[in-house]
């Protein structure tokens, strides 16, 4: 099975808001996406993708032709290509009930450790969620995500991180932005430094800030004493008329790419994109939707296809741009308006 093969698969089964679009752009869902929906007109999301589209990659063949190695080593385990698959919870809800989310994390954390990366996984309203994630985890490799919740119930959510003895462990903070975060009680969303610290320290485990978007953020992530950091803007869901992660990720690598490791996600459907994100100083990119379409149409061997899809285009990439591993990538391989 090849990728298209797998999109065409999808379409029958994914539900009624995700297109399974050839490419995911934001343009066919709008604030309607999967998720659910997005704040204002959706405008983010589509954004996101039109950035790392104007970013061009810069070719030179003068140079060595010898072997592309696309592996990377983080958080002390090697994987072969620096791309993740991204957090998504209640699956059946948002894309479609021929697949719950026990499920759904079977078939993705074990196929994406299968073949070469690994997976993140969601969190919900539905104590269920977690479970069935950390479950998975603890059958191979992955990266729990939890919600901002209170602490109390953060607590309750790491001894299960625990339990599967993941890798690391995330905490998407602008899902602060998600209606069902508001008006709860206790009071959960947005955290100060003091309380992500705790938060780190509870996770005994490399703890992951997802949701940064500015210089400031970064920092106050790095006094929280992250491990690392996901410039993303939870897929242009949270915040209408906010930047796309590709304009604001290399100011942000620079100020702290040298002290915590540096993701991204948002709109980054390509190998191409990936090597982009990688020359403006991210150290490996999540990518969520396109691997849903790929669980739902295919299962192990959409997963699989996908996985090959980005790192063929990855791998041909870096060979036609002069580089022949992830660390000979730089600001100078591509070539930016931004």
């Amino acid at each position: 099975m090849n990728y298209s093969e797998c999109i065409e698969n999808a379409r029958t089964r994914i539900g009624n808001y995700c297109k399974a679009c050839p490419e995911c752009n934001g343009r066919a869902c709008k604030n309607q996406m999967p998720g659910p929906g997005a704040k204002g007109v959706g405008d983010t999301a589509i954004r996101n993708y039109d950035k790392w589209k104007e970013i061009r990659v810069q070719m030179d063949t003068i140079a060595e032709n010898k072997p592309v190695d696309t592996s990377l080593e983080l958080f002390g385990k090697k994987f072969k290509y620096p791309f993740f698959a991204g957090p998504v919870g209640a699956v059946g809800l948002h894309y479609g009930d021929c697949l719950d989310d026990v499920a759904y994390n079977d078939i993705l954390v074990s196929s994406c450790a299968k073949y070469g990366i690994a997976a993140f996984t969601g969190d919900g309203v539905d104590s269920n969620v977690m479970v069935a994630a950390t479950k998975a985890i603890k059958k191979t490799d992955g990266i729990p995500t939890v919600k901002p919740w209170n602490l109390d119930v953060i607590a309750g959510k790491m001894e299960m991180v625990h339990e599967s003895k993941a890798l690391a462990v995330a905490m998407d903070i602008d899902a602060a932005g998600l209606p069902f975060l508001k008006n709860m009680e206790p009071p959960a969303g947005s955290k100060t430094v003091e309380e992500l610290r705790q938060i780190a320290k509870m996770a005994g485990t490399p703890f992951i800030v997802k949701g940064v978007m500015t210089v400031k953020g970064a920092l106050k992530a790095k006094e929280a004493e992250a491990s690392a950091i996901v410039v993303s803007n939870h897929g242009g869901r949270v915040l209408d008329q906010c930047p796309a992660t590709a304009e604001v990720l290399e100011e942000i690598a620079l100020a702290v790419g040298d002290s915590m490791k540096i993701f991204v996600d948002g709109g980054i459907r390509s190998g191409v994109d990936v090597f982009k994100a990688l020359a403006l100083g991210a150290d490996a990119v999540i990518i969520a939707r396109p691997f849903v379409t790929a669980v739902y149409g295919g299962a192990e061997e959409g997963v699989k296809s996908y996985i090959e899809k980005l790192g063929t285009e990855l791998e041909d990439t870096m060979k036609m741009c002069g580089v022949t591993s992830l660390e000979e990538i730089d600001r100078d391989c591509v070539w930016t308006r931004f």
